[in-house]
């Protein structure tokens, strides 16, 4: 594998960043995290309606993009490095789960939806609890032991689940489903790899944002008459930052190219990834906070989202020591 996004992938992240350089700031972010819908639906739609980043992974016989899920992972990077609250991994959750274990009718109605930028929503079991966007989402698809259910959001009852890190929305959420479309299994087994693959991608984007901040901060902040990034205490933290980063993008990417080609190790590939770079991103979060001082543990400066959202992360869809564990074996 070359270890590099093609030029179209490129673009694509370029077009993603730029897009949420201008329409995601922090206070754009802030704002979006507290409002009834967790994130800013404007945004979103032009997520979904300008670029795609929906409609990506999705067939284009289902009214799709017809690209990989890769495409969808490269996007989803751009959203971690922004902190902006986005519904893109629940609904990529739901997508694949849907590929995975439906039948072709329930495909053929639910995939446009979701593809169009619908909220989707996977929960497991008929009291499933941290589903993920499970409260707003307009699609949403129940496994149990007895199968993959389709469930009518309004007959289902959903609750928001406050959190530390307020950019990523859970809920719990009670059904009781009727509605057979598929196999459970085959399901549950996707949306768990999509889903821990997926954060990790999350993962990476904000190691990078967390480095960038703390570089750009370093050439600000003057102590004893000089930026304090020239002390060279500080630039070997910094560059220890650095790998931290580049490692977490190597992992992150041998996982989400794996997961999406089908690769054979790609439960171990992304138990690696998910392992490492949720250990590496509390400890980038850290030194973020340490090397900004006294500013970074205020509720104006990002740092602090930056912390809590690393936390946050580190436990979504497994923490360390259970994909550790998964490797192991």
């Amino acid at each position: 594998m070359d270890f590099a996004l093609s030029e179209e992938q490129q673009e694509l992240a370029a077009t993603v960043r730029s897009l949420l350089a201008k329409r995601a700031d922090s206070a754009a972010v802030r704002a979006a995290a507290v409002s009834e819908q967790g994130h800013d639906q404007e945004l979103w739609r032009t997520l979904c309606e300008q670029i795609g980043v929906a409609a990506l992974a999705v067939p284009e016989e289902l009214g799709g993009a017809g690209f990989t899920l890769f495409e969808s992972y490269v996007a989803l990077e751009e959203l971690g490095r922004s902190l902006a609250p986005s519904p893109l991994l629940a609904s990529l959750v739901t997508a694949e789960a849907l590929l995975a274990g439906a039948d072709d009718d329930a495909r053929a109605r639910l995939l446009p939806r979701l593809g169009a930028g619908e909220v989707g929503a996977f929960a497991d079991g008929v009291e499933a609890t941290h589903v993920l966007d499970g409260d707003r989402a307009t699609v949403l698809v129940v496994a149990t032991d007895d199968g993959l259910f389709e469930v009518d959001p309004a007959e289902a009852t959903r609750a928001w689940t406050p959190t530390m890190d307020q950019t990523i929305r859970l809920a719990s959420v009670t059904s009781s489903p009727t509605r057979r479309i598929g196999e459970a299994a085959p399901a549950r087994e996707r949306a768990a790899l999509v889903g821990a693959a997926g954060v990790a991608v999350l993962q990476t984007g904000l190691a990078a944002r967390a480095l960038e901040m703390t570089v750009a901060y370093s050439k600000e902040r003057v102590q004893f008459g000089r930026p304090i990034g020239s002390f060279q205490a500080l630039k070997h933290r910094m560059a220890d930052m650095l790998v931290l980063a580049e490692m977490c993008r190597s992992a992150s990417w041998a996982a989400a190219y794996a997961v999406s080609v089908g690769a054979d190790d790609a439960a171990h590939l992304t138990s690696v990834a998910k392992s490492y770079c949720s250990d590496a991103l509390a400890q980038l979060a850290a030194e973020t906070v340490q090397l900004h001082g006294g500013i970074a543990i205020t509720w104006e400066h990002d740092a602090q989202l930056v912390f809590k959202r690393a936390h946050a992360l580190g436990q979504l869809f497994g923490a360390a020591h259970e994909h550790r564990a998964r490797v192991q074996l």
